[in-house]
């Protein structure tokens, strides 16, 4: 069971890589310094479960960083597991949905599912939180990483 939760993590956070345009390996040795961040996010003052966070640059030189969010924690990476975010402003969007894989899982056979069948599933979780928190332009997140370690907390509400 420990095994297959950590595939559907796995899955989890590639499904989210793939919706953002990233793709595993596509980044090379020349990005710029990152910096460590990390926080909480609530939902109606509770740790949220479960979600990915994703901080989308303002600036074009920047690149796109994300992390799972686990019981209310969650830590960024860019590149390599947990090396942070670039320095500059950011718009943040949240997903937190419960998502059923375990059909999807078997259909695929241990390979990467189709996309058609990825959207069907996404379509049909049950929301965590509100989904403007889902669209750059509706979250209303907007927030700043310096050039040092970082703690951003997220506090949601409806």
């Amino acid at each position: 069971m420990e095994g297959r939760d950590r595939l559907r993590r796995r899955l989890a956070a590639y499904l989210a890589a793939v919706g953002f345009g990233l793709a595993p390996g596509c980044a090379d040795d020349g990005l710029g310094k990152r910096y460590p961040v990390s926080g909480n996010v609530s939902y109606l003052d509770k740790p949220l479960e479960k979600g990915v966070i994703t901080f989308i640059p303002e600036a074009s030189e920047a690149r796109t960083a994300s992390g799972e969010i686990e019981n209310g924690y969650y830590r960024l990476t860019t590149h390599t597991d947990g090396d942070g975010a670039m320095p500059g402003k950011y718009r943040v969007t949240i997903v937190a949905k419960e998502v059923d894989y375990s059909n999807l899982l078997e259909k695929s056979k241990g390979g990467i599912p189709h996309q058609r069948d990825v959207m069907k599933v996404n379509k049909q979780a049950k929301r965590l939180i509100p989904a403007k928190y889902e669209l750059e332009k509706t979250s209303g997140l907007e927030k700043e990483v310096k050039a040092q370690s970082n703690t951003i907390d997220f506090t949601l509400s409806d």
